[in-house]
């Protein structure tokens, strides 16, 4: 079969990425459709009235870009679903004291469920976006999702949420080379987003702090209540749980004899929980919703690194698979901003083994 037979449907953004990826996928030949999703804003609430993903502007790019390289162009309303899945996400997070990752959850619902089964509905053999991630195929045959060549903008630890299924059906055209080589191939292309700026996380929040947007959709957790020491001891008020991130010193607004760190939230008596910097960190998490890559977790336990937020380093690590898609990481040392509701990620050098969301302690 030559490229020519084979559908590719792009993830269009107006962005840089994109855009290049739907060029190159054109200049090899592919028989490309381009895609964009509409995305739920909160308009209605007072805040964007557009998400940042799909703004006028961004929409009137990706079109053009596809008008230039010669291919259909389609726009999803995948405004509802958005915000069933990935907006409740974040607000239910933060009711529970998580400091949830959206764009997680975007790529598990949305990305490659909603928008794969969308371009599998229109004869597509693939589906491919702008994401700084490679796919390749190991020796028994399996896919294996590998970190991007350019280790600033590899996004691999948010698309630890795919699995064999996904992979078979998915191309990442950008993954192979670094940003400024993605800049020049748009140049080369004549694409006039050569030069446009990357765009950001929680695309839904428009110019707005999320502090704000959760005053609008969901003020109850932002009550005041007490800030406490790991014994229980009130020592002050804080004003809203969702206004604070683990490891964070400053803003506490608390007298102490030495300095106080956030060290843990408790959403069933509205607490901050604050310690000294020995009392901070931990040397085990578990991580709940587990998503093995490969389909299947291994037998037993294992080192590897392991990412706990999109920019972190990899820890050194043993992993322990546990029942009901969960498993338990032991790192070499405690570290300080183990944060529930983020993603942890699981490498064997730049390959994804998985990746799941950090659970809570015991509330204390």
């Amino acid at each position: 079969m030559s490229n020519a037979d084979v559908r590719v449907v792009v993830a269009m953004s107006g962005g840089v990425d994109s855009s290049v990826a739907a060029a190159l996928l054109r200049e090899q030949g592919y028989a490309v459709v381009g895609m964009m999703m509409r995305l739920w804003s909160d308009a209605a609430m007072g805040g964007a009235e557009h998400n940042r993903c799909c703004t006028p502007e961004q929409m009137a790019d990706a079109r053009r870009i596809a008008d230039g390289l010669g291919i259909p162009f389609y726009v999803l309303d995948t405004k509802e679903v958005f915000r069933s899945t990935v907006v409740e996400y974040f607000l239910e997070g933060h009711r529970q004291g998580f400091t949830p990752n959206p764009c997680m959850e975007c790529n598990r619902h949305i990305r490659f469920d909603w928008l794969l089964n969308h371009a599998l509905a229109l004869d597509a053999d693939y589906l491919a976006t702008g994401h700084y991630a490679r796919i390749d195929r190991a020796e028994d045959g399996h896919y294996r999702l590998r970190q991007g060549l350019d280790e600033a903008k590899d996004q691999s630890y948010i698309l630890s949420v795919m699995g064999q299924a996904q992979l078979a059906q998915t191309l990442f055209p950008v993954g192979e080379f670094p940003k400024p080589e993605v800049r020049a191939l748009a140049a080369r292309f004549g694409l006039n987003v050569a030069s446009k700026k990357d765009s950001q996380d929680l695309c839904f929040l428009g110019q707005n702090d999320y502090r704000d947007f959760l005053k609008i959709h969901a003020p109850e957790i932002l009550q005041p209540g007490p800030i406490v020491l790991k014994n229980g001891v009130v020592i002050g008020e804080h004003t809203g749980l969702s206004n604070y991130t683990i490891g964070q010193r400053k803003g506490l607004g608390v007298m102490y004899p030495e300095p106080l760190y956030v060290i843990a939230m408790n959403p069933y008596k509205n607490a901050l929980v604050v310690g000294v910097k020995d009392e901070l960190g931990r040397a085990t998490l578990t991580a709940k919703r587990f998503n093995w890559v490969q389909g299947v977790a291994p037998a037993g336990p294992f080192r590897a690194g392991v990412k706990i937020r999109y920019k972190s380093p990899l820890y050194p690590a043993l992993i322990e698979p546990l029942a009901a898609d969960r498993i338990r990481v032991t790192f070499e040392e405690p570290l300080r901003d183990i944060t529930p509701g983020q993603g942890a990620v699981v490498y064997a050098g730049d390959v994804v083994l998985g990746g799941g969301v950090i659970e809570k302690d015991d509330p204390a």
